[in-house]
């Protein structure tokens, strides 16, 4: 028996890693659960899983949990911190949003407990030292998102000298068939309508733009030591084929699946194993077509950017995370438009002085440095 964490439970990875848990009830035990704002649908989960653990955001707004089911209340990040380094807990699964993510991941592998991670702003802001870390604490990182757990399957096929490229796919969004010239005028209900899959609304505007597949380019940089050259991008509007692996001999190894996040979730679970589910299966046949193609840089420049941030190095993709944070919470409160995002996302990374072989507080101050910046620039379009 397993205990495990997992923080941000009322977001849809939250929710997706409960339902695999409760199928596998005699392997795995909750034992800490965290949220921010849901506390209705926290409270349902306190009731259900019953967990040791538990953090919220707010003491003073949130005094009642101390009443729930006998589960200990902690708060902040503090909190966070303290239930990720429990000496009882084995798996760490972080499904938090934002760079509010990154100090509990750095907690949780210096604790040594394996790491099941779906919050990329970790990755992307401090993948080296993370990975680094990691290596030193012998312990796993284990991708959630669909398309590293895809490359992590797929290089199962080969030794990684072998490997000639990674190839994300992205389904493009719900603007990709949309003239650029019309998008000025992109609504925030248009931007969260994403096409195939169901996710929070942070992720869903990265995905209208592109933002979220250039932050799987960094964390694929880190996840798998793969150069940025070696890493590729392909549109795939039916979400089918979850990335894909080319080799040097010409072989293109891809991982296929209905688009289902309880897979991945799986899958980082039982890491190296394969468990029946009763999902449903993938049929071809009805399927019928899988399209691909390259996109337009002119359309998604959001993409292009988060390559220029790896390759600056440093503190850069700590400085373009935190910016595209602000940009689209200002877009979500209709303070500026959609093309404004990656707009001000470019202007702050040109402007930012770049701190080589950073520390924990480099990449901490830098990310402080680009939310003041964008908020700054925000605030002056007002």
């Amino acid at each position: 028996m397993k205990n495990v964490v997992i923080l941000g439970s009322t977001g849809s990875i939250g929710r997706n890693a409960l339902s695999v848990l409760s199928n596998f009830a005699d392997r795995f035990s909750v034992f800490g659960l965290s949220a921010n704002t849901n506390m209705d649908l926290l409270k349902e989960q306190i009731k259900k899983f019953k967990p040791k653990k538990v953090v919220i955001g707010d003491e003073e707004s949130f005094q009642n949990f101390k009443e729930e089911n006998g589960s200990e209340i902690l708060f902040g990040m503090e909190g966070l911190k303290k239930l990720c380094s429990d000496p009882e807990v084995d798996l760490v699964i972080n499904a938090l949003v934002g760079s509010v993510g990154l100090l509990p991941s750095f907690e949780a592998i210096e604790s040594e407990k394996n790491l099941a991670i779906a919050n990329k702003e970790s990755l992307v802001m401090a993948g080296e030292l993370l990975t680094r870390k990691a290596k030193e604490k012998n312990i796993n990182i284990l991708p959630i998102d669909s398309e590293h757990s895809a490359i992590l399957q797929c290089l199962l096929s080969g030794k990684k000298n072998e490997v000639k490229r990674l190839i994300l796919t992205a389904s493009g969004g719900p603007f990709l068939k949309r003239k650029k010239k019309d998008w000025k005028n992109i609504k925030v209900e248009e931007a969260l309508s994403h096409p195939t899959w169901e996710m929070g609304k942070k992720i869903t505007v990265d995905s209208a733009t592109l933002m979220n597949k250039g932050l799987e380019v960094i964390e694929a940089h880190w996840l798998f030591d793969m150069p940025a050259d070696k890493i590729a991008v392909l549109i795939h509007p039916q979400s089918i084929v979850h990335s894909m692996v080319e080799f040097v001999d010409g072989s293109l190894i891809a991982q296929m699946s209905i688009p289902d996040m309880r897979i991945p979730i799986q899958y980082a679970l039982f890491y190296p194993e394969r468990l029946p589910t009763n999902n449903r299966p993938l049929d071809l046949a009805q399927i019928k077509t899988l399209s691909f193609f390259e996109p337009d840089p002119k359309k998604f420049p959001c993409l292009e950017i988060c390559y220029q941030a790896l390759e600056m190095g440093g503190t850069a993709p700590a400085v373009l995370s935190a910016s595209n944070e602000i940009a689209v919470k200002a877009f979500l409160g209709e303070k500026i438009s959609f093309v404004d995002i990656c707009k001000i996302i470019k202007k702050i990374l040109k402007k930012h002085e770049v701190v080589e072989n950073p520390n924990l507080d480099d990449i901490l101050n830098a990310d402080r440095w680009g939310r003041e910046e964008a908020n700054r620039i925000i605030n002056l379009k007002l």
